[in-house]
């Protein structure tokens, strides 16, 4: 396998494709980078690019501004939130206070400016290329509009990025060259974790406290997802999943209103839809009832439909705190 593709580990047929039309000389003109968040499609992007700019031995300098996202013939595109009137990326959501409950968008004036700029002179590069981060996040009139781009590429070269292919138009798909990515085996994601950086980390917890076991079951074989929810779990605080684990044994309604208070003051929206998945898959490990778990999907329901979060915690705490109870004894 080329150097360039050295560092995507666990992905050999993607990066067997990817090289073969470097090779070959023969780059289609739009790409699709299909499957799983966190295993490696973003960066087998933009290494397929250095090849296609740089040739097979690529370069160190123009992988630091791809990475950097400052080339002058890259536009990176992301799904986006609308926040005070302005379009707010996904990356940048957290940092601007964004309520993210509702999931982001691509949205028909970002699909425009794809257009817009694969139609323009490349500065440095034979054509203009274009990465879309989570296509799946596609608006139907964006969708239609990237369509007639795809009918029509130019010279430029288009690369989405989807974990969800089956919710993009199938004419989409049929004028894409597909490129599968698969989940990791464990072995391999602890490999990719060692060949990061440490984080330096300001979580709730010690940097260095072992990862609950079912953090790794929710990654399900993607390193990146592990690291997501890594970083989750280091920013609760420790009391409250402790206080959680001891609910089944409880029956207090006063510890349940107290709980399910401190947990809305603590934490964001998307804090507590983390915590609750968190939560549901510690209680399935621990054989609950399917009724414990459908009663968390309604909780779960009720946080994304904007029902005041500590009421909605308050009625599923006191209920799940006598089911719990019940069943164990």
């Amino acid at each position: 396998m080329s150097a360039l593709f050295a560092d995507l580990l666990g992905q050999g047929p993607a990066s067997a494709l990817l090289l073969a039309a470097l090779e070959a000389r023969r780059v289609a003109p739009a790409y699709l980078f299909a499957g799983p968040d966190g295993v490696g499609r973003r960066l087998a992007a933009l290494r397929f690019l250095e090849g296609v700019l740089a040739g097979l031995g690529g370069s160190l300098s123009l992988r630091r501004r791809l990475a950097e996202g400052n080339h002058p013939d890259l536009l990176r595109v992301e799904p986006t939130y609308l926040h005070r009137g302005d379009l707010v990326p996904l990356s940048r959501a957290e940092e601007e206070g964004v309520n993210r409950r509702s999931p982001p968008q691509l949205r028909l004036e970002q699909i425009r400016e794809v257009s817009r700029f694969l139609a323009r002179r490349p500065v440095e590069a034979p054509g203009c290329v274009v990465l879309i981060e989570q296509a799946e996040a596609m608006a139907e009139a964006a969708a239609n509009a990237l369509l007639k781009t795809l009918e029509e590429p130019g010279d430029g070269l288009l690369l989405l990025i989807t974990a969800a292919p089956e919710q993009l138009l199938s004419t989409i798909r049929s004028r894409c060259q597909l490129i599968p990515f698969r989940r990791l085996a464990p072995a391999e994601v602890a490999q990719v974790l060692e060949c990061l950086p440490p984080a330096a980390g300001e979580g709730q917890r010690p940097a260095d406290s072992p990862d609950p076991p079912e953090l790794l079951e929710l990654a399900a074989g993607s390193p990146g997802a592990l690291l997501q929810h890594r970083r989750q779990w280091q920013a609760l605080p420790a009391e409250l999943t402790a206080r959680l684990q001891d609910l089944p044994g409880c029956g207090d309604p006063l510890v349940a209103l107290a709980l399910a208070r401190d947990l809305s003051d603590a934490l964001d929206g998307e804090q507590q839809l983390w915590l609750l998945g968190w939560w549901q898959l510690w209680l399935w490990r621990r054989q609950a009832t399917p009724a414990v778990l459908q009663r968390l999907e309604r909780l779960r329901r009720q946080l994304r439909a904007y029902v005041q979060p500590r009421l909605a915690w308050e009625v599923a705490l006191l209920e799940l705190g006598t089911a719990l109870g019940n069943s164990r004894q």
